[in-house]
C-alpha cells in the first residue's frame, strides 16, 4: 500500500498544502500541491476565522484537485511570536537495570511535568540527549545497562487559544491534524545537512510575517524562537519610503529589490507611479536599497540579540542557514554575515520529484518539510520491526507497539 504524507503550510502570505507519496527511505514524489494567498493571518497568527478558513481551504482543494487524492489528515505548520520554548530534565530509576522504551518514556514524563501555565499548549518535547548513571552524550540508551537515567529535552510551548484558533480553521476545512511542526524545525529537515547539526548551525526562516529561528548542536535542537517580524516589514517600509501601496511595494522589492546598497550603481534608475502622482516618476535603486537594508539589518540584529541571550553564540562553527521566502532576496546574505559575524548561506528543497516546478524554492523550505517530518516519524514507528528481535507473541507485541508509540508522540507532534 502506498504512504502518502500531506503538509499544510499556513504562512502569513500563503497557505500551501503538498500531498507526497513515499517512494523509499529518504524520497518523497510531490503528488499534489495547493498554493492559496494567505487572508486572516498576521504575523503567524489567525485574526480573521472565516477569511483563514476560506484560504486554507481553497488551498487543499487545489491539492487535492492536482493529486487525484482526498486529504483526511495532515501535519500542520505552527509560527508567531506566541510562541516559546524553554529546557528541562527529567530522571527515572532503571529497576530492571536494563533500560527499555518505557523507562525512556518515564523519564520524559519527569521532563515535560514543568509548571505550564492555563493559557499554554506543549507542541513539542524534543529530546536532546540522554545520561546513563552520569555517562552523557547518549543518543538511544534502549537496552543500555543502568541504574539512572536522565533526559535533557527542549520543550516548545504555543498559546492555546491561537493554536485552538489554528485547529478550528483546519478542521473547517475537513482536514484533521496528525501534528503541528515548528517552521525552522520543519524548513531544517530539507535544509540543513547531518554535518552541519553535529557542528553547530542556526536555520533562520525568514517568511512573511515573522522570522524563526531554531538552533542545532551535537545533532539536537537546543534553542528556537520566533520574531514577530518579517518580509511585510520591509515591503511596508518601502511603501512608506516610496509612497506606494503595498502590493506595488511587494512587486518593486521583488523586480528591484536589493539589501546592500553599496552594490547598486549610482546611475540604476526604474519608473514607478506613487500615490497622488499623475506621471510616472523615477526611483534611484540605491535608494529603495538604503530602506532594504535599514531594516534587514534591524531583523538579523534582533537575530543576533536572541542568539546571545540563548547564551550558544559561541557554538555555532557551521554558521547560519537562511531560508524562507525572503532570504531570496539580492545582498541579503552579506549583511546577515556582517551583522552576525559568521558564515551564511541560502538553502532551498532540492533534489524533489513530482509536481515541483513552483517548489524550488527557499519559500517552499517549510511546507516540503513537513513531508520531511512525516517521513520521519514513519521511520521511527517502523524502526522496531527492523531490528530482528526475538520473535513475541501476539499480545506481547501490541503491547510493545502501544508503548513504542506512546513514546514517539512524546518525542514528535
Amino acid at each position: 500500500m502506498e504512504e502518502i504524507v500531506v503538509g499544510i503550510d499556513v504562512g502569513t502570505t500563503k497557505v500551501c498544502t503538498l500531498v507526497g507519496r513515499v517512494e523509499d527511505v529518504n524520497s518523497i514524489r510531490i503528488l499534489g500541491v495547493g498554493i492559496e494567498p494567505s487572508d486572516g493571518i498576521r504575523k503567524g497568527v489567525i485574526v480573521d476565522l472565516a477569511a483563514a478558513t476560506q484560504a486554507i481551504t481553497h488551498s487543499v482543494e487545489r491539492a487535492e484537485q492536482t493529486s487525484g487524492l482526498e486529504i483526511e489528515s495532515a501535519l500542520v505548520s505552527l509560527a508567531g511570536a506566541h510562541v516559546s520554548s524553554v529546557n528541562s530534565r527529567g530522571a527515572t530509576a532503571i529497576p530492571g537495570g536494563v533500560i527499555d522504551a518505557v523507562d525512556m518514556a518515564h523519564a520524559l514524563d519527569q521532563a515535560r511535568a514543568i509548571a505550564i501555565p492555563h493559557d499554554r499548549e506543549i507542541v513539542h518535547v524534543i529530546q536532546r540527549g540522554f545520561n546513563v548513571d552520569g555517562q552523557d552524550g547518549i543518543r538511544t540508551p534502549v537496552g543500555m545497562h543502568g541504574y539512572r537515567l536522565e533526559v535533557e529535552t527542549h520543550i516548545i510551548t504555543a498559546a492555546a487559544a491561537t493554536v485552538d484558533n489554528l485547529r478550528q480553521c483546519i478542521g473547517s476545512a475537513g482536514v484533521e491534524i496528525q501534528g503541528f511542526v515548528l517552521n525552522p524545525l520543519a524548513s531544517a529537515e530539507v535544509v540543513l545537512t547531518e554535518q552541519e547539526r553535529q557542528m553547530g548551525v542556526a536555520v533562520c526562516d525568514i517568511g512573511g510575517g515573522t522570522t524563526d529561528l531554531a538552533i542545532y548542536v551535537d545533532g539536537n535542537v537546543w534553542h528556537t524562537m520566533v520574531l514577530a517580524v518579517g518580509g511585510n516589514h520591509i515591503t511596508q517600509d518601502i511603501a512608506h519610503g516610496l509612497r506606494l501601496p503595498v502590493t506595488q511595494a511587494e512587486e518593486v522589492k521583488k523586480q528591484q529589490g536589493h539589501a546592500v546598497r553599496s552594490e547598486i550603481g549610482a546611475e540604476e534608475y526604474f519608473s514607478i507611479r506613487p500615490f497622488g502622482e499623475d506621471h510616472s516618476v523615477q526611483i534611484n535603486r540605491q535608494d529603495l536599497a538604503h530602506i532594504i537594508e535599514a531594516r534587514t539589518s534591524e531583523i538579523f540584529a534582533l537575530i543576533m540579540q536572541e542568539i546571545k541571550r540563548s547564551g550558544y553564540d559561541g557554538l555555532l562553527p557551521a554558521g547560519m542557514v537562511l531560508t524562507g521566502g525572503t532570504s531570496a532576496l539580492p545582498g541579503i546574505q552579506r549583511v546577515a554575515s556582517e551583522v552576525l559575524n559568521m558564515h551564511v548561506h541560502t538553502a532551498q528543497p532540492e533534489n524533489l520529484k513530482g509536481l515541483v516546478d513552483r517548489l524550488n524554492s527557499p519559500a517552499y523550505a517549510t511546507s516540503v518539510g513537513l513531508l520531511h517530518w512525516a517521513l520521519t516519524m514513519r521511520e521511527h514507528e517502523l524502526a522496531p520491526s527492523r531490528r530482528g528481535k526475538r520473535p513475541r507473541s501476539k499480545g506481547e507485541n501490541n503491547v510493545n507497539l502501544d508503548k513504542a508509540k506512546d513514546w514517539i508522540k512524546r518525542l514528535l507532534p
